[in-house]
């Protein structure tokens, strides 16, 4: 599970304007990371254009998950992720992204901000903290909690049915060997009874 890419842009009346960006292109090779940004910048804002105002989406484009939030006052971000990543991690990130980020940066610089201009430097700690969205993320660490809890439970009950198994095992042969000596005990005292000395 992994974040590549967090935008956030102004929807235009015509086009979107990319205010700041962050990026993990670690997985990518040294040589591709420039041509990978530019692609991932492009897609973001092409799907910021093509998106309405209010409007939660999520754009499969091969390996990858693109999350898009715009809201009502025409801000808009974008995560990019591995399709692994859980959509709804994404959307709560898209959502504390646009609420910090309208508190910090006046709307009226949103129209003609650029990344140069716009000063909001939370960006880059939001994409490192969200990598892992089970430290991130309290529904989801408490929903891998109650998974591994569930494998435990499982586990726990799949042994106290084999030892219960191994006890009805026990049971019967307990009662094949109750039967056994019952039956030599009759036997052995046939046998004495014939053989008393008188």
């Amino acid at each position: 599970m992994k974040l590549y890419s967090l935008s956030v842009l102004h929807k235009g009346a015509t086009k979107s304007n990319l205010l700041k960006a962050a990026y993990d292109l670690s997985s990518f090779s040294f040589f591709q990371r420039s041509s990978v940004q530019e692609f991932m910048t492009f897609t973001s804002a092409l799907i910021v254009e093509r998106s309405g105002l209010g409007s939660r989406a999520s754009v499969k484009e091969q390996d990858y998950l693109c999350h898009v939030y715009v809201r009502n006052d025409s801000l808009g971000a974008v995560v990019i992720a591995d399709s692994e990543y859980p959509s709804r991690v994404c959307f709560t990130l898209l959502d504390k992204v646009l609420d910090d980020f309208s508190r910090q940066v006046d709307p009226i610089d949103w129209p003609s901000g650029s990344p140069t201009t716009i000063q909001f430097t939370a960006l880059d700690a939001y994409l490192a903290k969200y990598q892992n969205p089970r430290e991130a993320d309290a529904m989801t660490k408490v929903q891998a909690e109650l998974d591994e809890t569930k494998i435990i439970l499982h586990n726990t009950m799949e042994s106290l049915l084999e030892r219960g198994e191994k006890l009805d095992d026990l049971v019967q042969k307990s009662e094949h060997l109750g039967n056994q000596s019952k039956a030599f005990y009759k036997t052995a005292r046939k046998q004495n009874s014939c053989c008393e000395v008188m």
